[in-house]
């Protein structure tokens, strides 16, 4: 008898891991595309963070020469995760995100607050950010 539940116990904790494991293929997907993207944007890679952005999006709006070229004025100092949600079917999920940023041009360092907004496509088997890259120049 104490096998039995010692077996029983063992199936059902296997059974356990199993349901988490096949639910949960997008959630790492999502996270290693949200890493991907954090690392790149803060490593200054923008064209790199640029390929995780939406091909729908990128198509909508193409970024220019000058425009990435702007991304050469800042640095980053910080990037941190404040809030994040996922849809009940894990099709959408969203980020709040605190960004420190140093103007190089005068070293004076500020922080901005971007939401991310990503999608899984089926198709692609990918998650792609929807918003497009940080605008950090709003309000300047």
């Amino acid at each position: 008898m104490k096998h039995l539940k010692s077996w029983l116990l063992l199936l059902l904790t296997v059974c356990a891991l199993a349901g988490c494991a096949s639910g949960g293929r997008q959630m790492t997907e999502l996270e290693k595309a949200q890493y991907a993207y954090s690392a790149a944007i803060r490593w200054g890679d923008f064209e790199g963070a640029w390929q995780l952005v939406d091909p729908q999006y990128r198509q909508a709006h193409p970024m220019s020469d000058l425009e990435f070229a702007r991304y050469q004025q800042i640095q980053i100092s910080g990037y941190r995760d404040l809030a994040a949600t996922v849809s009940p079917d894990n099709s959408t999920a969203a980020r709040e995100i605190q960004i420190g940023v140093i103007n190089k041009h005068n070293m004076t360092e500020r922080t901005t607050r971007y939401t991310e907004r990503w999608r899984f496509d089926p198709v692609a088997k990918a998650w792609w950010l929807t918003v497009g890259l940080p605008d950090f120049w709003v309000g300047q």
